[in-house]
C-alpha cells in the first residue's frame, strides 16, 4: 500500500474517525483506525467499539491499495504535529511508514484480520437540514444525563411522525424538548428510539459542513439487540447501537396550561444569572422574584456572601419568587436564539417552562421548550 494526501485532509479524516475509539478497548485492535486505499483514489479510514462505528471518505493519490491497521490516538496525534505539506504514507513490511517534509514517522501495523466487520448502514429513511439538526441537537443534549448507571438518561428520545421529529432529553431535573421538520424517504413514516446523547452530539459537531444529513434508523422488532441508527453526509458515516428499554412518558411534564409568565431579554438575564451565581455556593440555587415590571434575581443569605441584580421584565399574573440551580438555568437560556425568554409557570414549586420569544410583544416559539425544576429555598 502506498498512498499520498493533504495533511489538512488526513488529519480531519483521522481526528474524526479516532473520536470512536474506545477509551478502554476490551480486545487491542479496536484501539485501531483501520485505513483502506483504493487504486480509484479514494481513502477510507474506519474505527469501531462493538456500539459505534465511524467512517470517513477522502480522496487521495493512490499508488497501490491495501489495507492497515494502526494506533489511532497515536495517528491522529502525530497528523495534527505533522508540518502543512502532503503526506505520504507507505506499508513496508509490518510497518506503515508516513513522511511529511523532513518528518519522518514509523508505526507497528496490527493484524487487520482480526479486526471486526462494521455493521452495515440501514437503509436510508429521510434527510434533515444539517444547521437545523445542529440547533436541535445541542438544545437538547444539555438535559440528557452523564451518570451511567441510569443508561436510559444518558440517551435522547427521537420520536418521528411523518415530517416532524421530536427529540427529548431529561436528566430529572430538567427537560428540553425540540421539534423539527425532516424530509422522510417514504410518506407517512412513523418511527421511535433512543439514540445516545454522546454520539447525536457528534454528528451534529462533525458533519455541519454538508447541506443535509442522511437518517437512517433500523428499529424493527427483528432487529433485536442490533437495532441501529445511521447518519451520513460529506463523506463521513457512523452508525450506534440503539438504547434498549423504555424511556419515561415525559412528555406529560409540561403543564397544558400556565397561570403566569414572564417576558425578559435573553441576553440581559444571562448575564444577570452569570453575575449572581457568582456566590451561590455548591448546590444552593438562584431565586428569582417576579413582579409587575421586574425580576430580581439573589443569591446567598446570611452571614455568606450576598448578590441581587434587578432587571426589566414584562409579567402577567400573580407575583412570585421561585429558584433554580443556576448552572441548569444558564443551560436553558444559552440554548436560546431568540432576543426574549418567556418564562412561563403553574405554581413556584412547580417546574417552570422556558421558551423564546423574538419580540416583546408576540407569541412564544413552542419548537424549543426547556422545563425546570425549581429548588426549595429558606424564605
Amino acid at each position: 500500500m502506498k498512498f499520498r494526501v493533504e495533511r489538512d485532509v488526513l488529519t480531519e479524516a483521522v481526528t474524526w474517525t479516532a473520536r470512536s475509539l474506545p477509551t478502554r478497548p476490551p480486545v487491542p485492535v479496536l484501539a485501531g483506525v483501520r485505513l483502506e486505499a483504493a487504486s480509484e483514489g479514494s481513502l477510507t479510514l474506519s474505527s469501531f467499539d462493538y456500539e459505534v462505528s465511524a467512517r470517513s471518505e477522502t480522496a487521495a493519490e493512490v499508488d497501490s491499495g491495501g489495507v492497515v491497521l494502526v494506533s489511532g490516538r497515536l495517528l491522529a496525534d502525530i497528523c495534527k504535529a505533522l508540518p502543512a505539506k502532503p503526506v505520504d504514507v507507505e506499508l513496508d513490511g509490518s510497518k506503515v511508514v508516513l513522511t511529511c517534509g523532513a518528518s519522518r514517522f514509523t508505526l507497528l501495523t496490527m493484524p487487520v484480520d482480526d479486526y471486526p466487520a462494521l455493521p452495515e448502514m440501514p437503509a436510508v429513511t429521510g434527510s434533515v437540514d444539517a444547521d437545523v439538526l445542529t440547533e436541535a441537537v445541542a438544545q437538547v443534549t444539555i438535559a440528557a444525563s452523564r451518570d451511567e448507571t441510569l443508561p436510559l438518561l444518558t440517551g435522547v428520545r427521537v420520536e418521528i411522525e411523518d415530517e416532524k421529529i421530536t427529540l427529548l432529553a431529561t436528566d430529572r431535573y430538567r427537560l428540553a424538548m425540540r421539534e423539527l421538520t425532516w424530509q422522510p424517504a417514504t410518506p407517512s413514516f412513523s418511527s421511535s428510539a433512543l439514540v445516545r446523547a454522546r454520539t447525536l452530539s457528534d454528528v451534529a459537531k462533525s458533519m455541519t459542513s454538508a447541506g443535509s444529513v442522511d437518517v437512517a434508523l433500523a428499529t424493527d422488532d427483528a432487529a433485536g439487540p442490533s437495532a441501529l441508527v445511521g447518519f451520513e453526509a460529506g463523506g463521513r458515516r457512523t452508525t450506534s447501537l440503539l438504547v434498549e428499554g423504555d424511556y419515561p412518558p415525559v412528555r406529560r411534564l409540561f403543564p397544558d396550561s400556565t397561570t403566569s409568565h414572564a417576558v425578559v431579554d435573553t441576553q440581559q438575564l444571562i448575564g444577570a444569572a452569570r453575575r449572581v451565581s457568582l456566590v451561590a455556593e455548591r448546590n444552593t440555587p438562584v431565586r428569582l422574584s417576579f413582579s409587575e415590571g421586574q425580576v430580581v434575581l439573589e443569591a446567598g443569605q446570611g452571614d455568606d456572601a450576598q448578590a441581587s441584580e434587578a432587571l426589566e421584565a414584562s409579567f402577567t399574573g400573580e407575583p412570585i419568587t421561585t429558584a433554580f440551580n443556576p448552572f441548569y438555568l444558564l443551560d436553558g437560556l444559552q440554548a436560546l436564539s431568540t432576543r426574549f425568554t418567556r418564562l412561563s409557570f403553574t405554581h413556584a414549586s412547580k417546574p417552570a417552562v422556558m421558551t423564546g420569544q423574538a419580540e416583546l410583544e408576540g407569541d412564544d416559539d413552542s419548537a424549543f421548550r426547556y422545563l425546570l425544576m425549581p429548588i426549595r429555598f429558606a424564605g
